[in-house]
């Protein structure tokens, strides 16, 4: 019956430890994510922002004389 007991504790301190291990890389690969996901969004930025600009320049223009 000792053995049982010991056997079931040692199984729930492993068990613990690696949720305790999985938290920590999971915390891991979030932050890998958020970091690739800003990179991309700054890249995409970066290329398409003075197109972007343009075109929403162009927009106000044309409604300019609407609005007034």
């Amino acid at each position: 019956m000792v053995k049982l007991f010991v056997t079931l504790e040692t199984l729930a301190f492993v068990t613990a430890k690696r949720i305790r291990e999985e938290k920590g890389a999971t915390a891991v690969e979030y932050g890998l994510m958020v970091g690739l996901i800003a990179a991309v969004i700054i890249t995409t930025v970066m290329l398409l922002g003075n197109q972007l600009l343009n075109v929403f320049t162009s927009i106000t223009e044309r409604l300019a004389p609407a609005a007034g």
